[in-house]
């Protein structure tokens, strides 16, 4: 190939990648996604419930001080969906014989953490799910992708989760309607993958522990499948094969309930198989595009539903460190819900 030939291949592919914003973006998203209830400029979403009155009415729920952990380890050889993958590497030059530093021998470590952000205990931010080339707000997404990261709807613009946590244990809602139906590769009881918690179930796990929800909660669901990812790598191709999860009239509901996000012991939240074979993750479209409803994942529940078997009470103080990743879809997070 000549200088001048390989000149022009080059002019022609960044050609095409500077068109590949434009040529993405060709959906009229006002006819697709509902706009926002805080405005055409909104990338929020639901946090924008998260104010200061919410979170000192959340903080009455600290009442014993004690915080129960609601994440599971972030490390290698945990499930992972689909294409996913993780790679640790650790970084310990100055511990070679010699390489110590200065007078005082000093010596350090670090990591490199290489994965998607979508892995482990994690939140789906604005900019994970679509519907077309249409986001959350009637973003046209296609306008505002770089190789890199997104220039709209990044997790920089989410404001606090410090909130009130509400769990339901589906699993007791199950017994005590005599339909439970479990997996074999469960060590504690989970509901079987597949199961459809309905609106109906959702508010028996309320009743259970006498609760309702109100503006600003996050929901917790409690299914035992996590107990599946506790196990792994054993149980892996078992807890990704499918889940029990919320269906499409729970999810709707819980967008009335104007609520922040939902949480479950499971890698998406939503039934699979779904209610619908035509139907990819539906329930992520109802909550994130549509109302800016975040989603966290793989969140473990087992904890605090025997806190709230112990005491009675399903509430919580609701905190989550989620990184203010720039342009990025969602992130590994850390959650503990304080009694």
């Amino acid at each position: 190939m000549t200088r001048k030939s390989l000149f022009v291949v080059i002019v022609m592919l960044a050609a095409l990648i500077a068109s590949v914003p434009a040529a993405l973006a060709q959906s009229d998203c006002k006819t697709i996604v509902p706009p926002s209830p805080w405005g055409p400029n909104d990338q929020t979403g639901a946090t924008n419930r998260v104010t200061p009155a919410v979170t000192k009415a959340a903080a009455a729920e600290i009442q014993e001080g004690k915080v129960v952990v609601m994440s599971y380890p972030l490390g290698d050889g945990i499930p992972l969906f689909g294409t996913r993958f993780t790679k640790t590497i650790l970084t310990a030059t100055t511990l070679a014989p010699g390489a110590a530093l200065g007078e005082n021998q000093l010596t350090y470590m670090e990591d490199t953490w290489l994965s998607q952000s979508h892995v482990g205990t994690h939140l789906d931010g604005m900019g994970h799910i679509g519907r077309k080339d249409c986001y959350y707000n009637q973003t046209p997404m296609g306008k505002f992708i770089t190789q890199n990261n997104m220039t709209k709807l990044g997790l920089e613009h989410l404001k606090s989760f410090a909130t009130r946590g509400v769990l339901v244990d589906m699993v007791k809602v199950y017994q005590a309607a005599g339909k439970f139906k479990g997996n074999a590769a469960c060590k504690k009881p989970c509901l079987e993958k597949g199961t459809v918690i309905t609106k109906a179930d959702i508010e028996a796990g309320l009743k259970m522990y006498n609760v309702t929800l109100r503006e600003g909660d996050i929901l917790i669901v409690h299914t035992g499948w996590g107990n599946l990812f506790e196990q792994y790598p054993a149980q892996n191709a078992v807890y990704n094969s499918g889940e029990p999860g919320i269906g499409k009239e729970a999810a709707k509901w819980l967008v009335t309930q104007k609520i922040v996000g939902v949480g479950s012991d499971s890698w998406g939240v939503e039934v699979i198989p779904g209610e619908d074979p035509k139907e990819a993750f539906i329930v992520h479209n109802i909550l994130l595009t549509d109302a800016g409803i975040h989603i966290m994942e793989n969140v473990r529940t087992d904890l605090m539903a025997d806190e709230a078997d112990r005491t009675k009470r399903a509430t919580f103080f609701f905190s989550m460190t989620v990184p203010k990743g720039v342009g990025m879809t969602g992130n590994f997070v850390a959650i503990e819900g304080i009694r």
